[in-house]
């Protein structure tokens, strides 16, 4: 058992006026499992990155242990898993390898398939595999579970359950819950370490944002009574100050010597004047660190559209497949109005073919699929659409909503309340990060009013903090929609139907 030591660590990128990190300090053990939790674009993989020494950097990182980041970089994917699997660890010993994909209820016989075969659960698994066979090492685990099916994440969970000595970037709370004893969140002032799982984080962090936001409301009154109570400490010194100027005995009053007693109540009133000053300034500090770290999420909204039929999907004895591969057959599904319908199971398994069957015969998508059966759907039927794939986004922010028909200022509205910066509204798509990309994608399908909502793998790369606020917005608003999704929480909120393939 070892520590990893942050000590005053400032970190920014060339040309950047804003520091990533400044002048965090933190410890953590080499023992413990982390979850890591922070807003997308907030710096997660740019510190594990950190760690692995690949940027310059003020301040210290010292650690005993070797750090190892997933996934591993795979130059060439058509060559045998086992032949990668050397290339990324020439020293790998075989039946470790063995062990560790037996653990992930992973047949040996992976290794002597070209890696591009491999499903994306296998490759993950495979990775895995690799990282947990070496000794010594503290791994930095980057979103294992985008795209991974549901019985794929929990079946990880049980297996980084069983582990130690990582760090795990994840938006799945379910996923997180399972599997971490400690987490390491970068809050909008400063990076912390809790014991603890994502729900007895999130619990503390809602108890002390009531705290924060109680104190906060007592001092703005305090302030104003203090502010008060000085401006009439003020004007009666003030005014003392002027009388003890314009004073002049007679020989009535020589005895009394009251320029000296109007001197001393003057002076006790310019203290006391400076002391409810000096309070009112302490009070003011206490106030500014009140709130720093508070997590405001704004409201989204959706108008979805009414359509005058009940049931707007209706598929019977279908069968869809490409060229001679038949990937779904003797499929039925019907949606209507006011339905959340999830598509489950494994990958492969033919969830993103019935959405595009959907599409296309909505006139929205060309595709290659050959189908029988019977799909049905009313006309001047409005669908909008979420692709699972960000690999088309390019461009500016107004070249994406003008090429999409959006109001471009609706679509930043939205962005804004999604955590988007303004900056980013002058950056190129290109240098997105996997989050922003795809609340892109979900803002741009919120700005079109349709009848249903369709949305194949939404939450990949999205941040926790998101999820929620989108979760918030189908049980507020309730649109039609039929989605695949395998987060476990979010499935649990907001679905009306879940249809098991």
């Amino acid at each position: 058992m070892s520590q990893i030591s942050v000590n005053h660590l400032t970190f920014y990128y060339e040309g950047s006026y804003d520091n990533i990190f400044e002048d965090v300090s933190f410890q953590i053990d080499t023992n413990w499992k982390l979850g890591f939790i922070a807003r997308n674009g907030k710096g997660k993989t740019t510190f594990l990155k950190l760690l692995m020494g690949q940027y310059e950097y003020k301040g210290s990182i010292s650690a005993s242990v070797v750090f190892d980041y997933f996934p591993f970089e795979v130059k060439n994917k058509a060559r045998n898993t086992v032949d990668i699997i050397e290339e990324i660890d020439p020293d790998y010993e075989f039946w470790k390898i063995c062990r560790e994909l037996n653990c992930l209820k992973v047949d040996v016989d992976v290794l002597y398939r070209p890696f591009d075969t491999l499903s994306n659960g296998e490759q993950t698994k495979v990775m895995l595999a690799i990282l947990f066979s070496r000794e010594n090492h503290f791994l930095l685990i980057d979103e294992p579970t985008n795209h991974l099916d549901m019985e794929t994440r929990q079946l990880m969970k049980d297996y980084l359950n069983a582990k130690k000595g990582f760090i795990l970037v994840s938006h799945d709370r379910s996923f997180m819950d399972g599997c971490v004893d400690h987490v390491l969140v970068i809050n909008r002032a400063d990076i912390e370490v809790q014991q603890g799982n994502f729900s007895s984080w999130k619990e503390n962090r809602e108890r002390q944002d009531a705290f924060e936001l109680s104190e906060n409301e007592k001092l703005k009154k305090d302030i104003k009574r203090l502010t008060e109570s000085a401006r009439e400490a003020r004007q009666w010194a003030d005014k003392v100050e002027s009388n003890k100027i314009g004073f002049r005995q007679t020989k009535y009053e020589k005895s009394l010597d009251l320029r000296c007693y109007l001197g001393e109540k003057s002076r006790r009133m310019q203290m006391r004047r400076k002391n409810l000053e000096r309070r009112q300034q302490r009070e003011i500090e206490e106030k500014s660190a009140l709130l720093k770290n508070l997590e405001t999420v704004e409201d989204l909204k959706i108008i979805p559209l009414t359509h005058y039929k009940e049931k707007l999907i209706v598929m019977e004895d279908c069968a869809i497949g490409y060229g001679e591969k038949t990937v779904i057959q003797n499929f039925n599904m019907e949606v209507k109005r006011g339905e959340r319908v999830f598509l489950q199971g494994p990958n492969g398994c033919g969830k993103s073919s019935i959405i595009k069957a959907i599409l296309e015969q909505a006139g929205a998508e060309k595709t290659k699929l050959l189908k029988t059966g019977r799909i049905e759907l009313p006309s001047q039927l409005i669908i909008s659409y979420c692709s699972q794939d960000t690999s088309m986004l390019k461009g500016t922010i107004k070249e994406y909503a003008a090429e999409n028909n959006i109001d471009v200022t609706l679509l930043m509205a939205l962005l804004r309340k999604l955590d988007f910066s303004r900056v980013q509204f002058e950056k190129r798509i290109e240098d997105y990060s996997g989050g922003q990309k795809k609340k892109l994608l979900l803002a741009g399908s919120l700005c079109r009013q349709a009848h249903l909502y369709i949305w194949d793998e939404p939450l990949n790369f999205i941040d926790v903090f998101s999820r929620m606020q989108i979760e918030e917005l189908i049980l507020k608003f309730k649109p039609t929609m039929i989605m695949v999704e395998h987060d476990r929480a979010f499935v649990e909120n907001t679905a009306t139907k879940i249809i098991s393939i």
